[in-house]
């Protein structure tokens, strides 16, 4: 009997959770002929029919059913040595990250920062967009991690926690500001519409203000900052973000008697297959936004 590898026992557990080739082939980053190929290989190793193709996709037979059990202590047997034994320099892997503005724009270059000094190797692609994209694009694999308002529900996703980004209403330095602001008569600065702090602030806004409420959403928090610096509006925007401006003497905050609920954000991968230096960058996302907080 031919010996087998490892990838083809890894190819094996892909294909019977997701019992499709081509959502097996999209987690592992390879074609659908290869994971074909894998497949047959195995079969062909161990002289047995691993896989029954029915209308809904792929079925395991008896004998690949118990294939499987033995395949899955592999993987995890696999999953023990990368964390435990490998060592972290070696790592040579490309990470796929999303991230929000928020994140953007306060401790992700901290982050990138510990991800070079936990895997020298490892090549980082980012991509910034607003929480939802990002959900979409993790669970269709376009990316490995995603640092966005969540957590994502959904069972393939394994959810970090992150500190809270509380927020605070901020207005222009300009002007008269022992005059109180009135949220019904003035624009308000916020996130895009199809966010849930968006949600959130037009929901209380209008229970409160009624429904002619203004409000200015921007997929862009440096746009939203820069209306509200110029007077032309007023915004619940992040407090790590506005800092600076405060500091120099560009915002002011004020307190209309409420704010909105602090952001809760999480580092978010697919669980399945798992990628021990997936899980390692979302903890290591945990720490550098705790020390930034």
């Amino acid at each position: 009997m031919n010996r087998f590898k490892l990838d083809q026992l890894q190819t094996l557990v892909a294909v019977s959770r997701f019992e499709s080739v081509s959502k097996a082939a999209d987690a592992l980053h390879l074609t659908q002929p290869a994971v074909t190929t894998r497949i047959k290989a195995l079969e062909d190793a161990l002289g047995l029919q691993i896989f029954e193709r029915h209308s809904k996709g792929m079925r395991l037979t008896k004998r690949g059913a118990m294939l499987l059990q033995y395949a899955e202590q592999f993987q995890h047997l696999s999953d023990l040595l990368e964390e435990r034994v490998v060592d972290p320099q070696s790592v040579d892997q490309l990470l796929r990250l999303g991230v929000s503005e928020t994140v953007a724009q306060s401790w992700l270059p901290d982050f990138i920062g510990a991800l070079r000094i936990a895997f020298p190797g490892l090549r980082v692609e980012i991509s910034v967009d607003i929480s939802v994209n990002l959900r979409d694009q993790l669970l269709g694999r376009d990316i490995d991690l995603a640092v966005l308002l969540g957590p994502v529900s959904d069972y393939t996703v394994d959810n970090v926690l992150l500190p809270h980004v509380p927020l605070a209403w901020f207005r222009s330095a300009q002007g008269d500001l022992d005059t109180p602001i009135d949220l019904a008569e003035i624009p308000i600065a916020t996130y895009a519409k199809n966010t849930r702090p968006y949600r959130e602030l037009k929901h209380t806004l209008f229970e409160r203000f009624g429904p002619e409420i203004s409000l200015f959403p921007s997929s862009s928090l440096s746009s939203c900052f820069r209306m509200v610096e110029a007077g032309l509006c007023v915004g619940a925007l992040p407090m790590t973000l506005a800092s600076t401006l405060v500091e120099t003497g560009k915002l002011v905050s004020f307190d209309p008697g409420w704010v909105p609920e602090p952001l809760q954000f999480s580092a978010s991968y697919l669980g399945e297959p798992r990628n021990h230096m997936i899980g390692a960058a979302a903890n290591i996302a945990q720490t550098v936004a705790s020390a930034s907080s």
